[in-house]
C-alpha cells in the first residue's frame, strides 16, 4: 500500500469516527423485535452465502474482481428494507451494533493473528510425506488452543504447502489442515476459538473446556488425523513426482525466523485476556450500542500489534511466506456482510419460540423441559456452519439459560455440547469458521486446485459427520 493510499485510508476511518461521533445517537431506538421477523428477511444472508457459494466456481473471474460489490449489494438489501419498513434510527442502530460491537473485535483479533503469524517464516528442506504432514497438523492442532485457530493456521499453512508443491495430489492436505488446525484444535481454551471466549467473557472458567472436552477433542482428533494419513499414503505412493530420481535428499535444514512474532502472539493473548479481567466500568454509547471501555482497549492494542509486527518484520521474511493482503481482505469484506446480512436472522433466533425459527429452538428441549444436548450439538453445530459460529454459540448458550454457574456444573453436557457443535462443526464449510476462508484463499492463490465449495461440503461430510455420529453416542447422547 502505498503512503497515499495509507492516508486515504486513514482520513475516511478518522472522517467514520468523526460522523459516528457527532450523529445524534437514536438512544430511543427500539430494538429489533425477532417475534416479528418472518423467514423472507433471512433471503439475503442465503443469497449471500450461495453468492460465496457459486460465485468462484461458475464465474471466478468475475467474482475475484467484484466480491466487495456483491457482499454490499447483499448488506444493502438487508439494511434497506430494515430502514424503510422500521425506522432508520433502528436501521442504523443494528448497522452499528454488528460493526462495532461484533465485527470490530472480530476483525482486529483475525488481522492481528493474520499479520504476526505472516512475519515467521519457517525455512528448510521439508518433503510432503504423510509422516510429515501428519506431524505439521498435530502441532497444528496442539498449538490453535494456545495461539488460536488462526495464528496456528497462518503459522503452518504455508510450510506445509511448500512441502506439498511437488505433489500431484495435495489439495487434500489442505482439507485436512482446515478440519484440524482451523477447528477442531481450538476446543480446548478461550484463546483457540470465538465461540469459547464468548463463553469466558460470560463467565465460563478459563479451563472449563480444557477439563471437560480434552478427551472429546483427542477422539475427534485423533480419527480424522487417522483418516488423513490412510489417505494421504495412498496419493504419496501413486505420485511418481515425490521421489527424486538419482538425488540424494537435502538435509531439512529447519530455521525459524521472525520470532519477534512470537513474543507479538504471546501480546495477542496476554491483550484479550486483559480486557476479559479488567472491568473499569467505563463505557460509550454510540447509536444505542455500548462500547467498554476494555474492549475499546483490546481493539486498539490488536491493530497496535499488527502495525509494530509490519514495522519489525524484514520484508523478505513475507517476501519468503508469499504475505498477501488479498486472503484477509477478502474474508474482512465477506465476513463484515455476513455479520450485516445475519442481523434478522440471529434476531428470529434470539426470539425463542416466539421467532420465525421457532421449530428449530424447539427440537433442543424434551417434553420434560430439560435440555436436550444431542439436539443441541447438531443445531448448534449444524447453524454454526453457514452463520458465524461465534453469535450462533451465544444463542444457544443465552437459550440453555445464560447462566454460566448452573451451565457449567449441572448442565455441563449441554454447555460441552454447544461447545463442540459450535467449533467442530465449523469445518463443515468454508464459511463456518474465518480461518477456513482464509486457509483456501491461501491456498489458491499457490495454485493448489481446492475442493469448490460444495465439494469441499462432500470432503467434510464423508469425513466429519460419522465422527460427529460417534460422538454423539459416546459423549452428548448420554443421558
Amino acid at each position: 500500500m502505498t503512503p497515499r493510499r495509507r492516508t486515504a485510508v486513514a482520513a475516511r476511518a478518522a472522517a467514520l469516527t468523526i460522523v459516528l461521533a457527532v450523529v445524534p445517537q437514536p438512544a430511543a431506538a427500539e430494538a429489533l423485535d425477532g417475534a416479528t421477523l418472518t423467514w423472507p428477511w433471512a433471503l439475503p444472508f442465503a443469497g449471500l452465502l450461495l453468492s460465496i457459494a457459486i460465485g468462484p466456481l461458475l464465474l471466478p473471474r468475475l467474482w475475484s474482481a467484484h466480491y466487495g460489490k456483491i457482499a454490499f449489494v447483499w448488506s444493502t438489501l438487508t439494511l434497506a428494507p430494515l430502514a424503510a419498513l422500521r425506522g432508520t434510527p433502528l436501521a442504523v442502530a443494528a448497522f452499528v451494533h454488528a460493526l462495532l460491537a461484533e465485527y470490530l473485535g472480530f476483525i482486529a483479533l483475525l488481522l492481528a493473528l493474520y499479520v504476526a503469524a505472516g512475519g515467521i517464516l519457517v525455512t528448510g528442506n521439508l518433503r510432503g510425506t504423510p509422516w510429515l504432514n501428519a506431524a505439521i497438523l498435530a502441532l497444528g492442532t496442539l498449538l490453535a488452543s494456545i495461539v488460536g485457530t488462526t495464528g496456528a493456521a497462518m503459522i503452518l499453512i504455508r510450510p506445509l504447502l511448500r512441502a506439498n508443491a511437488a505433489r500431484l495430489v495435495n489439495a487434500h492436505v489442505v482439507v485436512f489442515f482446515i478440519f484440524l488446525v482451523g477447528n477442531i484444535g481450538g476446543a480446548l481454551s478461550p484463546l483457540g476459538d470465538p465461540p469459547l471466549f464468548v463463553g469466558f467473557l460470560r463467565g465460563v472458567d478459563f479451563f472449563w473446556t480444557t477439563r471437560h472436552l480434552a478427551a472429546e477433542t483427542a477422539l475427534t482428533a485423533g480419527i480424522v488425523l487417522a483418516v488423513f494419513v490412510a489417505i494421504d499414503a495412498w496419493h504419496y505412493r501413486c505420485d511418481r513426482r515425490v521421489e527424486l530420481v538419482g538425488e540424494p535428499a537435502a538435509p531439512v535444514a529447519l530455521r525459524i525466523k521472525g520470532l519477534v512474532n512470537i513474543v507479538l502472539i504471546g501480546l495477542i493473548a496476554g491483550a484479550i485476556l486483559l480486557s476479559a479481567a479488567w472491568k473499569p466500568g467505563i463505557a460509550f454509547d454510540v447509536c444505542g450500542t455500548s462500547l467498554a471501555l476494555e474492549d475499546l482497549v483490546r481493539d486498539g492494542a490488536l491493530f497496535l500489534i499488527a502495525i509494530v509486527s509490519l514495522v519489525l518484520t524484514p520484508d523478505e521474511h513475507r517476501d519468503a511466506n508469499g504475505f498477501s493482503w488479498e486472503p484477509i481482505r477478502e474474508v474482512a469484506c465477506l465476513f463484515g456482510a455476513i455479520f450485516v446480512c445475519v442481523i434478522p436472522v440471529l434476531a428470529a433466533l434470539d426470539a425463542g419460540d416466539r421467532g420465525a425459527f421457532a421449530w428449530l429452538l424447539d427440537a433442543v428441549t424434551h417434553r420434560n423441559g430439560a435440555p436436550h444436548a444431542a439436539a443441541y450439538f447438531w443445531l448448534t453445530g449444524l447453524l454454526s456452519a453457514v452463520l458465524d459460529n461465534a453469535p450462533t454459540y451465544l444463542v444457544f448458550f443465552q437459550l440453555a439459560g445464560g447462566d454460566a454457574a448452573r451451565l457449567t456444573s449441572e448442565l455441563a453436557t449441554t454447555l460441552a455440547a454447544i461447545s463442540m457443535g459450535a467449533v467442530f462443526m465449523g469445518a463443515l464449510t468454508y464459511i463456518g469458521n474465518a480461518p477456513n476462508f482464509m486457509i483456501y484463499a491461501i491456498a489458491t492463490g499457490r495454485g493448489v486446485k481446492m475442493p469448490s465449495f460444495f465439494g469441499y461440503i462432500v470432503w467434510s461430510g464423508a469425513v466429519l459427520l460419522p465422527v460427529f455420529a460417534l460422538l454423539t453416542f459416546v459423549s452428548v447422547g448420554r443421558p
